[in-house]
């Protein structure tokens, strides 16, 4: 027999649930949660390019990886790079894509980057501004235009670049280190 309350709409059927006592193992980090992730408030987006900026959401040294929003107000462009690791993306709103790729991803659209991608990411002129939810493993490595490597960017020149951004906008450098997990 079928609980019906399921399906009725607004019944919340887990309201007489009780809520795990012990949320955390000894030594675990609490959760992230950032509210107004892609956020208009454009001191929160460190320049990546001068057209592009990056709200960092989580950054783990350890595992040299970061999750990020993308942001551009209008047609963008973030340096050649290829990815030694995967990267996943999901489109919050406008328009991006890669010179290398026929398509062009808008809102909701997924995209997985297989590692050992090399590409040329832009933003599209749009209606609304590029806004793209990236999670990167590893470093970039900065390409010039015959693909040829000239350079890395891993979590640690991000930090930095973070630390110098949030600092010089009033935020302060130590804004971004809560972000650590």
């Amino acid at each position: 027999m079928s609980d019906s309350r399921a399906e009725l709409p607004g019944n919340e059927f887990w309201r007489d649930l009780r809520p795990i006592k012990q949320v955390f193992r000894p030594e675990a980090l609490p959760e992230a949660h950032i509210t107004n992730a892609p956020t208009d408030d454009e001191r929160f987006y460190v320049p990546f390019s001068p057209t592009v900026g990056s709200r960092p959401l989580w950054i783990s040294p350890g595992q040299n990886r970061w999750c990020d929003v993308l942001y551009a107000r209008g047609a963008g462009l973030v340096n050649r790079h290829y990815h030694p690791q995967q990267v996943f993306a999901c489109t919050i709103s406008g328009k991006w894509g890669y010179l290398e790729h026929d398509w062009v991803a808008t809102a909701g659209d997924f995209v997985y980057e297989a590692p050992g991608e090399a590409h040329t990411l832009v933003a599209y002129e749009s209606d609304e501004p590029m806004r793209v939810t990236f999670n990167v493993t590893g470093p970039l490595i900065w390409l010039d235009e015959n693909g040829d490597p000239v350079g890395t960017f891993d979590v640690f020149d991000y930090i930095a670049l973070c630390k110098e951004h949030y600092e010089r906008v009033g935020l302060g450098a130590d804004y971004v280190e809560k972000l650590f997990r």
